[in-house]
């Protein structure tokens, strides 16, 4: 594996991870939906604290799924994509990948099936 691959494997761990939690989620959801948005604003929309929402979007910041910009006293949060995108990319070679290894299988039952007849 080179190191370019390793460091795309790694990013898209640290997305996976970030992504499987619930709160978090719901959490791209509302930035997704409405654009910007400060930690007050997103808790008042979901059912934890403030300070557990910093404590999720800064998992979200690492991982590359959001970012928070100051603007006057406040730190607005807003979704970067290309973390997701780069996770899709990776997810839809996977797929790929499967589809071929089950058009084969196919292929081999077929010529089975029609040999056994």
């Amino acid at each position: 594996m080179t190191h370019e691959r390793g460091g795309a494997a790694e990013a898209v761990d640290g997305v996976l991870a970030a992504l499987a939690d619930p709160t978090r989620r719901q959490l791209l959801d509302l930035l997704a939906a409405h654009g910007e948005a400060t930690a007050t604003t997103l808790a008042e929309r979901l059912p934890v604290s403030r300070q557990a929402v910093v404590r999720h979007l800064a998992v979200l910041d690492a991982a590359g799924l959001v970012s928070g910009g100051r603007a006057g006293r406040e730190v607005r949060y807003a979704v970067r994509p290309a973390a997701l995108d780069a996770t899709a990319r990776w997810m839809a070679a996977l797929a790929g990948e499967w589809d071929r290894r089950l058009a084969g299988i196919k292929r081999v039952a077929e010529v089975t099936e029609r040999d056994s007849l």
